[in-house]
């Protein structure tokens, strides 16, 4: 199990290709911008990626050993249904720490476009 959450988290890492929002830099002062942003960033760490991914990798194994027992390898399906479990919760999670610290700048008043 422990292997799964670390091909799920290691996954997850990879999946966040643009985690910071971008900004239209127009008129903006730096320094607050970066002292926001560090602000923002800490609300979104709230977001427990890690824990998405255990759950996802303990549900997503159980429902895969109980499929894979009806096809005659409960292991194999437990695995399969660990890691792909994992992995979805953790992007999940991602998003949603993601989405934390976009809508934190846009209610300091930056123009986020993405």
């Amino acid at each position: 199990m422990k292997i799964l959450l670390i091909i799920g988290v290691t996954l997850v890492a990879g999946c966040a290709a643009h985690p910071d929002p971008i900004v239209d830099m127009k008129g903006v002062n730096v320094a607050q911008y970066e002292e926001d942003l560090a602000q923002c960033k800490s609300y979104g760490d709230e977001v427990k990626v890690e824990k998405g991914v255990a759950k996802g990798a303990a549900t997503g194994a159980v429902v895969g050993a109980v499929v894979g027992a009806i096809g005659g390898n409960a292991d194999r399906g437990a695995g399969y249904g660990g890691a792909y479990g994992g992995t979805k919760s953790g992007v999940s999670s991602q998003r949603e720490k993601e989405q934390v610290v976009k809508r934190c700048m846009r209610g300091r008043g930056y123009k986020v476009l993405n």
